[in-house]
């Protein structure tokens, strides 16, 4: 064989051994790592000078605590580019569904929503677990606020008593306002005319959620365990029926409704069902303008507990996780919880005391007010389920109209 030979039979089965290689080389995840190998369990964290950025889907109710917190964590976190999306909590969880909204982190008011959103989540096959079982990214609360009744003083006065002195009844509020003869049915004033109740739309916000929630508590005399047997009882959804068609205009946004409430006076809401801290914020611009507006707590409360996720869903990147774990880290320090106190929120961290030297504190200044610290007995969250059927229930039977 000559020399010449020798190099091209070489060359050819060098080239042979290439291809062999190239056909058994271990097949690659759509990571980019060998199959078989782990994926690296932690991050890469960034690169100086790249930035990560996340996105935080929250309840409006909190806009003004986040939006103050979120001005300050940028400044001490410039590799965390954070957006910020304020919607209501049950418009929030349907646009998560739907696909109109792929958060980073999700924070509606209550963790009702949150087991509602995840029941539904869970229907289709195809889905991973949307929220993580323990750990920094399953569902933790924020802040904390209860659903109080926010009363003009001489109406509360006439239902405390109708309703035999103590906290303001559900059964007395769905009796007065299905009364034609209006106030004076359990003792007002004739020249007060209708009971005008408000809540909002339990469909849109979750407030009105709470509300048919607690009303529905007190009628069948639970404290949980509501069950989707009991609503569908017709004696149930009758005597539901009756209240909502008691509750003048069903708004979208608590916050929008308590301006409301303040701007209009009586003439458009006797009683409104909101959060603690909506009231609080609102109660000093009420006073001078319509009378005394004061804050009544229910017999029965429900927590609004605010509770925040990171998503476990396929378009939140390791590296966006982490970041997000940051920022919940930064809202949950002890600085930024005493802080919430000033926007009316309970701090979830219970090293934060409610009472504190600061005059200012709400839980100091509007004590005459009827705020108070302790709060009436609390009821059970349900299971998504019955939520949703509670929700359908509405918008089929109870809402006005129907």
């Amino acid at each position: 064989m000559t020399p010449r030979l020798l190099i091209v039979v070489g060359l050819v089965a060098a080239f042979g051994g290439v291809l062999y290689l190239s056909a058994h080389r271990a097949p690659r995840s759509p990571g980019g790592h060998e199959a078989g190998t782990p994926s690296p369990a932690q991050p890469k964290p960034p690169r100086p000078g790249e930035v990560v950025d996340i996105s935080f889907l929250y309840s409006t109710e909190k806009k003004d605590w986040v939006e103050a917190a979120a001005k300050d964590f940028q400044r001490e976190h410039p590799h965390i580019r954070l957006t910020l999306v304020g919607k209501g909590s049950l418009d929030a969880a349907q646009a998560i569904l739907d696909g109109r909204e792929r958060p980073t982190v999700w924070s509606p008011a209550d963790s009702a929503v949150v087991r509602m959103l995840a029941s539904d989540w869970a229907t289709d096959a195809s889905h991973g677990p949307l929220f993580a079982e323990d750990g920094e990214d399953a569902p933790r609360p924020l802040v904390i606020t209860p659903l109080v009744f926010a009363v003009w003083e001489d109406r509360a006065e006439v239902l405390r008593k109708a309703s035999g002195g103590g906290a303001v009844s559900w059964k007395v509020l769905q009796k007065a306002v299905t009364s034609p003869q209006g106030w004076p049915a359990i003792g007002g004033k004739p020249e007060w005319g209708f009971v005008k109740l408000g809540h909002t739309d339990p469909t849109r916000s979750n407030s009105g959620l709470q509300a048919l929630l607690l009303a529905t508590l007190e009628y069948y005399g639970k404290r949980g365990g509501l069950t989707v047997e009991d609503l569908l009882d017709p004696r149930y959804q009758e005597w539901m029926k009756s209240l909502e068609r008691g509750v003048t205009r069903f708004e979208s946004s608590s916050g929008a409704f308590m301006t409301d409430m303040v701007r209009f006076g009586p003439s458009r809401y006797d009683i409104a069902v909101v959060y603690e801290n909506l009231a609080i914020s609102h109660l000093s611009h009420a006073q001078g303008r319509w009378g005394d507006l004061r804050v009544y707590y229910p017999a029965l409360t429900l927590w609004s507990d605010h509770p925040a996720a990171v998503l476990q869903a396929s378009w939140v990147t390791p590296e966006q996780k982490a970041a997000a774990r940051e920022w919940l880290r930064y809202l949950r320090s002890h600085a930024v919880q005493e802080r919430a106190l000033a926007f009316g929120f309970r701090p979830a961290d219970p090293s934060v005391p409610l009472k504190n030297a600061d005059p200012a504190n709400p839980f100091n200044r509007l004590a005459s007010k009827g705020v108070r610290v302790d709060v009436p007995p609390v009821a059970e969250v349900p299971e998504g389920p019955v939520v949703r059927d509670l929700l359908t229930l509405w918008s089929r039977v109870l809402a006005p109209g129907r």
